[in-house]
């Protein structure tokens, strides 16, 4: 017998699982998940991001919230974009608790540089609230949308969002692939797992990875048909200007590695992390690592260019976070370096540039450039 779902999510999604004939894709349960209104992670009323371990109250922390100079550093960048482009609009997709904002608003001021509009785009009306709460001193340029514009003439900013959005699993199991999808799980009541409300179920696919993993092996990895579409509706609506996505992530190459055979779904709750997107359902985030070779080869046949790819240690550097750091206090220098350390972000988090028109080289891909490892 199924278990009895303990959460207004939970029963939502098993609706939607019983409507969809008792399989769904692994995309649309991370879809709701994340997004149902009013239920899932990212739309219920919680605090989920904004303050280090033991600072309480949130289940990670992202880049603007670990060092002011983040901001500063990508300041830089956007404000040669923008001079660069000829346009004086900033579009943030996902702009979490404003603090990226809050930081790029301050620092473009200080350098003189004029802004015609800052618009967020935040699915999540708590999150809103919290960054138009944040904003206020910037409310005659800050505005905020749900949707896409009918066209974008400006710099588009994505820190940590393209690995929120909703991935298909592929597994090979003794060399044949499947879907990966979630059913109701039925369990027997005496049993430790009788409260397990959903269960993993495989079906057969045509679907395939971009680069088939070498060996025989059993894998699961993902594919990332949200994120390749969200590119192309950028690159419908943008007409002038440039795109700058900050993520976790790999190319190709290094996404399917023959190793890497447990795929890069994470949870992440309190601090701590986790494989298992089935248990707490809206109560932890559920991400991806971003495949950058997909999303720069979607933006290319869209009609984009690629105008660089790196780490983010790099792209940091190449905007000038160390002169910065070295005239910081010893604890704001200190946690700077989080961004930068290979063993920290520095390595593991890529940028990559998106570009209408001409190709040019953006400050922050001046040196160490890996577009030839896309």
């Amino acid at each position: 017998m199924p278990p009895h779902p303990s959460s207004a999510l939970e029963q939502s999604i098993c609706h939607a699982i019983a409507d969809a004939g008792g399989w769904m894709g692994f995309d649309r349960f991370m879809e709701l998940a994340l997004y149902t209104p009013g239920l899932g992670y990212y739309a219920r009323d919680s605090r989920k991001f904004g303050s280090l371990p033991g600072q309480g109250g949130s289940d990670f922390v992202t880049a603007p919230e670990i060092s002011p100079l983040f901001g500063y550093a990508l300041a830089k960048q956007v404000a040669q974009a923008l001079a660069h482009t000829g346009t004086s609009e900033i579009w943030e997709f996902g702009a979490g608790s404003g603090a990226l904002a809050e930081q790029l608003l301050s620092a473009l001021a200080e350098m003189g540089v004029a802004l015609r509009r800052y618009c967020i785009v935040d699915l999540s009306a708590t999150l809103a609230a919290r960054q138009q709460q944040r904003l206020a001193r910037f409310a005659d340029t800050v505005h905020w949308a749900q949707t896409w514009p009918a066209h974008i003439d400006g710099v588009v900013l994505g820190n940590e969002v393209l690995d929120a959005m909703p991935v298909q699993l592929l597994a090979r199991s003794n060399g044949v692939w499947w879907e990966r999808g979630v059913c109701i799980a039925q369990t027997d009541p005496s049993s430790a797992a009788a409260s397990a409300v959903f269960a993993w179920q495989d079906r057969p696919t045509a679907l395939r990875p971009p680069l088939e993993p070498q060996g025989p092996q059993d894998y699961l990895t993902e594919i990332h048909p949200q994120a390749q579409a969200f590119v192309r509706s950028l690159a419908a609506r943008l007409r002038s200007g440039c795109a700058f996505f900050i993520d976790y992530g790999f190319g190709e190459s290094e996404y399917y590695h023959p190793q890497r055979t447990g795929g890069t779904v994470m949870c992440h709750r309190a601090h701590q992390s986790d494989s298992d997107p089935l248990a707490l359902v809206g109560e932890k985030d559920i991400t991806a690592h971003v495949n950058f070779s997909a999303i720069a080869l979607t933006a290319q046949d869209a009609g984009l260019e690629v105008l660089g790819y790196t780490n983010q240690a790099h792209f940091l550097m190449n905007c000038g976070i160390v002169d910065w750091m070295q005239a910081a206090t010893l604890p704001v220098r200190s946690a700077a370096q989080a961004l930068i350390l290979e063993h920290e972000m520095g390595e593991l988090f890529k940028v990559v540039a998106l570009g209408r028109g001409a190709p040019w080289t953006p400050l922050g891909f001046a040196r160490g450039d890996r577009m030839h490892r896309l």
